[in-house]
């Protein structure tokens, strides 16, 4: 046993400043025959970061990981949060299915961590827990009037138009004919976009059969996006703004006085800032050629970029119902790069409009109270991915590092975590022993949903949707879904 141990981990395993003693064992070859034949891992969260790290966990020859997710059906954000007219950002879906048909993984929905099984019964269970659940919540803008109907966040707006099943009573009122978004980044550029695109573009989606009826019945013809800070501090990319720009009914509205100055400027910037800042400047300042000049003239509908603005306050209507309005503090930029600051400067604006909706980012959750949390940052304090003082205990995504980046920068972080979570489990430092994993938690669950049921939910979904000629229409009532597979 000891020279088959000695082969399998190889010298690099050993610390060098302790190297062992000649002829004598390692004291970590009998982990060999326990967790290293099956270290049990779990999972907890199916969207990229959880799928991601699985993936990178089955690169262990004998490793068996168990997905957990709190929704009836898998894949996180890329179901829920990315836009109905991006389908390709959804291919990745093809190689997280990939990874749950694998023999040593299994996908568990309709499981909420914190209600239906804790954090410490999944450690007695496994030998490894990582939390990938990612940023369920939203800012708050803490301004007055911001619990006012007509204002709601941009979260909860993509959740609804996504089919996220807690965001169907949103029922938003589009009743107005202007909408302001606050928050200047890509998720503020996709609600715009969902706003003003003609519904007969979108009817070939994934989007909602509810989000699209309230959208064809739509009256807002303008919507402003406001950031405190000015357009080179803008937080969105160029593929979505391009797309904005060449919006189908829609012209875009840029003050040529935002942009003063500018060209010197955007010399000294990285380079994907300054192509974005680039086209930003090109659109508010040159004349359009007669073509495009044609398409803006015949537009029904705007979209503007209001920089320098911070929101104070939300304006209720004359009986105090409902948004009316946002007052807006008029800012001047402080500092250099990225210690630019907004300040006020003492002037103020109000902007009418009856739909506010706050894009000022997203915000993670505590999952139990046994596990670290930074509620200022919104994220498990870790190094790496391990979670500070609590071996065993892993976490990536959002949760990990904040709500910041896209697709793959999760599968890089993703990748990373899975990659700290081996070397701990080579070097000996999880628990041994054998841990029963899945087969310990079963009875703690009532009705789980596996993948193979998520496929016939995901047929279904596709049988509803060859109708309509749309791609899938989704299921968006949990209660329904348990229905449909008999739990």
């Amino acid at each position: 046993m000891a020279s088959r141990c000695w082969r399998w981990w190889g010298w690099s395993a050993w610390p060098r400043t302790r190297l062992p003693p000649a002829g004598s064992t390692p004291s970590f070859c009998h982990h060999f025959s326990t967790q290293e034949k099956t270290p049990q891992i779990c999972v907890v969260g199916s969207g990229p970061a959880g799928f991601y790290t699985a993936q990178h966990l089955l690169k262990h020859p004998q490793a068996h990981v168990d997905i957990y997710e709190k929704q009836p059906v898998p894949f996180g954000l890329v179901r829920f949060g990315v836009a109905p007219d991006h389908p390709e950002v959804k291919n990745v879906i093809n190689t997280f299915t990939q990874t749950a048909h694998s023999g040593r993984c299994a996908f568990w929905g309709n499981v909420e961590v914190g209600r239906d099984v804790t954090v410490p019964e999944l450690q007695e269970a496994y030998h490894a827990v990582v939390l990938s659940y990612g940023a369920e919540d939203h800012r708050a803008l803490e301004i007055p009037g911001e619990e006012l109907p007509g204002v709601c966040s941009a979260r909860a707006f993509v959740g609804w138009y996504n089919g996220l099943p807690e965001n169907q009573e949103l029922e938003p009122d589009l009743s107005c004919d202007t909408a302001v978004i606050l928050g200047q980044g890509n998720v503020a550029l996709d609600v715009a976009r969902i706003l003003l695109t003609p519904p007969e573009h979108l009817e070939r989606t994934d989007i909602t059969k509810a989000a699209l009826g309230v959208l064809r019945q739509s009256r807002v013809k303008t919507v402003w996006l406001v950031g405190r800070r000015g357009p080179l501090q803008v937080a969105f990319t160029i593929k979505e703004l391009r797309e904005m720009i060449q919006l189908p009914g829609a012209r875009p509205i840029l003050d040529p006085v935002d942009f003063l100055g500018l060209q010197d400027k955007i010399k000294e910037v990285p380079r994907p800032r300054k192509r974005l800042t680039e086209l930003l400047l090109r659109t508010a300042t040159e004349k359009p050629g007669p073509a495009e000049a044609a398409r803006q003239a015949s537009a029904s509908r705007a979209w503007g970029l209001r920089f320098f603005r911070s929101p104070q306050q939300v304006l209720p209507s004359p009986d105090g119902r409902r948004a009316a309005g946002v007052r807006l503090a008029v800012t001047r930029l402080e500092g250099v790069d990225e210690a630019t600051r907004a300040v006020p400067t003492g002037d103020m604006e109000d902007l009418p409009c009856g739909l506010v909706l706050s894009s000022i980012g997203y915000k993670s959750r505590p999952v139990d109270p046994s596990v670290p949390f930074d509620s200022k940052l919104g994220v498990i304090p870790n190094v790496e991915g391990r979670v500070m003082d609590v071996p065993g205990l892993y976490c990536s995504g959002w949760v990990k590092r904040g709500p910041t980046g896209v697709i793959a920068t999760t599968m890089t972080d993703s990748f990373l975590t899975g990659q700290m979570l081996l070397q701990d489990l080579k070097a000996g430092l999880l628990p041994s022993g054998p841990r029963p994993g899945y087969a310990a938690i079963q009875a703690l669950l009532s009705s789980r949903v596996s993948f193979s049921d998520w496929e016939k939910l995901d047929a279904e979904e596709v049988a509803r949707g060859q109708g309509t000629g749309k791609p899938r229409e989704k299921l968006v009532d949990p209660q329904e879904m348990l229905r449909l597979l008999g739990h």
